[in-house]
Parts: structure tokens; sequence; C-alpha cells
């Protein structure tokens, strides 16, 4: 990857970062780039590692690597409140899940993470985690509690299947007050120096395919259909509840997740998040 001088950007493949992406075309770039889509799971080593240059990433996986990345302006999958695609099904209310055993998707950190945050600090909770695929009867038949993301958990929350749905970020917020930021948009410290233009260029072109996704969302939809099914009206809302700027009120909301995770061992290290910025760079090269 990443082989004559091409920049490599890390693409997530859940529909929640469609809007952003979907007008992003790297071969519109004046800089050779390709765009690599990719489980979190591989996007978040490629980018700590410097293998993916720039791109989306979870949130948790960013702090890991926080180091090493900077965050880029303004881009983010962020809920202030529902959030839609992240969701714990049970037999019983949380306050009895909350000891229980629950089993968890292996996609997500980021969830998962949250999920131990919520259950341990705000339910006071010691709940034992198995780790499943993400098929929802599957997990029941082993567990009390189950947590689904993304598209597997828009399409469980379509059926009523008698169990109690719970919204993680609308939980969190209101536990907190606060949104929660599920997804980041970062830049490798190597390549932020070493190519500034080109790191710029491609924030640009992000900032502007954001615009354009949000402005008319119609081909976005259609997508969503045709790939996971439901209506466009289901669709149109899932998108315009969802917030893809990153400024203060997120920064705070993911500051503190950062802050409990760490807390509670799930980080190894406090969290400064940096944002880089075209022009501190060139100041501090002069």
């Amino acid at each position: 990857m990443g082989s004559d001088g091409y920049t490599v950007i890390g693409k997530i493949s859940y529909t929640n970062s469609w809007p952003v992406f979907y007008n992003f075309h790297p071969s519109t770039l004046r800089y050779p780039a390709e765009m690599v889509s990719e489980v979190p799971s591989v996007l978040n080593r490629g980018m700590s590692q410097g293998s993916i240059h720039v791109g989306a990433l979870s949130s948790f996986a960013y702090a890991e690597a926080s180091d090493r990345l900077l965050l880029l302006p303004d881009l983010s999958v962020s809920s202030d409140g529902p959030v839609k695609s992240i969701m714990l099904f049970s037999r019983a209310p949380l306050t009895e899940v909350a000891n229980g055993i629950i089993a968890v998707t292996n996609t997500s950190a980021t969830s998962v993470n949250l999920l131990k945050i919520l259950l341990e600090k705000a339910f006071g909770g010691k709940p034992q985690y198995i780790s499943a695929d993400p098929d929802l009867e599957d997990m029941m038949e082993i567990a009390d509690a189950c947590l689904l993301i993304g598209d597997q958990a828009i399409r469980a929350s379509w059926q009523d299947l008698g169990y109690i749905v719970t919204d993680i970020g609308e939980l969190w917020k209101e536990w907190t007050g606060l949104g929660m930021t599920f997804a980041v948009w970062a830049v490798n410290r190597d390549a932020a120096e070493e190519k500034q233009e080109v790191i710029a260029e491609i924030v640009n072109a992000f900032a502007a395919s954001k615009r354009l996704g949000l402005q008319d969302l119609t081909p976005i939809v259609k997508d969503a259909c045709i790939a996971i099914g439901g209506t466009e009206a289901y669709w149109y809302g899932y998108f315009r509840n969802l917030c893809y700027d990153f400024g203060e009120r997120q920064q705070k909301g993911l500051n503190l997740y950062f802050r409990y995770a760490y807390e509670m061992g799930l980080l190894l290290q406090e969290v400064k998040m940096e944002l880089w910025s075209h022009n501190l760079l060139t100041r501090v090269k002069e």
C-alpha cells in the first residue's frame, strides 16, 4: 500500500459515514491517491502503522493511537441522543441486565466500550461480556442481552421480536447530557508533515464531499435502500439525525468518553486530542 508516492485514504464501509465519502473521488485530486474500503479493525491498524495515511477510523482506535495521529477538523460521525444504529437488545430492563451475560459484536471497540462505561458507571453493574458474531437470535441464545451495531443493528431494529431495545447513543445523552462521537477523521502525523499540500487538498475534498452529501441525500438514500433495505423515509431520517461536524460540543462528549475509558482501564493512555491545521504546520516549518 502507498507505493509510488501514492497517498492511501481509509474508508469505513458502514453506511453511517456515506454522506462524507459519497462525493469524494480520489481520481479528481491533483496528487495520486487511492482509497481502501475496509472493516474498522483493518483501517485502525493501517492508520496507526502509517500504511494508511489519512481517513476515517473509530473513535476508540483513534484514542489508542492518538500520539501518532492528528484529527481532521469538522469531520465525524456523531449523535446528540439516539444514534439508531447501536442497539442493545435485552429480555429484561437494563437494571437487571447490568449484572447478566452480554454478547457483544467483535467489530467495534468504540461501541462495546461505551456500553461498558454505561453499564458499569451509570448502572453500577458488573456484567460478563462474551464476544460473538453479530446475529441477534444466536446471540440471545447464549446471553441476557446483546449489542449490535451498524447495518445489523438497523435491520434488527426493523423487526419486532419482543426484545427491549435500548439505543446506546440515547442512553449516553440521558446520563451525561452530551452527544457521542463514534468515528473521526485523522491523518498520520508523519504523513501530515511529509505531505502537507496533499493532506490539505484531501481535507478540502472531504469538506466539499460532506457539504454536497448533506445538501442532497437522495442518491445516498437510494443506495442505502438497495444495499440494506428499508424505506427512503427511514434513511432520510437516519442520515439527518446523525451529525457530521466536530465542533466544541462533539469534542466535549468525546473527551468525557475518553476520560471514563481511561479511568476504567479500557484505555492505557490519557488522550489529548490534537487537530490538524494547515497553517499551523506551515508556521512551525518556517
